[in-house]
């Protein structure tokens, strides 16, 4: 049976992407690379965090939660922590379904890196202040800065078109309508953000776009793997730009 669950997801990894990342980490990382290389491989080893949905509360799933012996993260070791984000970690390598997107319907929960709560968190957001989430897609960060506070004005941007279509579906399955009037969805170049909207914002989270190795490396289409890799070559002057023309 370990040597069928083997097989397969060895067929699952890219080679054209393995390759790439053995000689550039292998390099950059030293021997600390074997580790990553090994959790990058393994799927049942990656953790996702549960985010509760404060505006439809689910206190039956908590509390199921509690049962099956899941903690909340960084709780008592960050200065910032509002009690009005929850948000769960399995003491073990697990994954609960995705809620499938109803229309008119809230979700109670969504599921992210725990990793990815991090710069929400840094941000400090208070009640009333006005933010800017420059890279907003798929919308986990909005979601998770709206579970922080009530911002005053929550602007969510997102360049690429099929991603902020992703974004706008994530906004309606999480928060209800009245929050919906302080929260704009925009398509912009964030490049230009700082410039068309000069000293409008108290704070600003860019989630700059990133390799994603993690998903490239279980790419099936090698070809397109391949174009991605020449890709991420560049990512870090765009990351550069989108950094600096945040002047507010």
């Amino acid at each position: 049976m370990k040597a069928r669950s083997e097989g397969k997801l060895a067929k699952q990894i890219c080679k054209v992407v393995f390759d790439h990342f053995e000689k550039q980490y292998s390099r950059e990382l030293g021997d600390a690379w074997n580790t990553v290389r090994d959790i990058l491989m393994s799927p049942s080893c990656w953790q996702y965090a549960v985010l509760l949905n404060r505006f439809n509360y689910p206190l039956e799933l908590e509390k199921d939660l509690h049962m099956k012996g899941y903690h909340t993260l960084f709780q008592g070791s960050l200065h910032y922590y509002p009690k009005s984000l929850k948000c769960y970690l399995s003491r073990t390598p697990d994954r609960m379904p995705s809620e499938r997107h109803q229309i008119g319907n809230l979700k109670k929960y969504y599921l992210l890196n725990a990793a990815s709560l991090l710069p929400v968190l840094a941000l400090e957001l208070r009640d009333g202040e006005k933010v800017l989430d420059l890279c907003a897609a798929p919308g986990g960060k909005s979601i998770a800065l709206l579970q922080c506070a009530y911002p005053g004005y929550l602007h969510c941007n997102e360049y690429d078109s099929l991603r902020l279509r992703w974004l706008k579906q994530t906004l309606e399955s999480f928060i209800p309508q009245p929050l919906v009037d302080v929260i704009k969805v925009t398509e912009l170049d964030g490049r230009e953000i700082g410039d068309a909207h000069p000293e409008t914002f108290d704070k600003v989270l860019v989630d700059a776009p990133c390799s994603n190795d993690r998903s490239w490396l279980f790419s099936s289409d090698s070809q397109k793997a391949a174009y991605r890799i020449r890709q991420r070559r560049n990512l870090p002057i765009l990351q550069i730009q989108l950094l600096r023309s945040q002047r507010f």
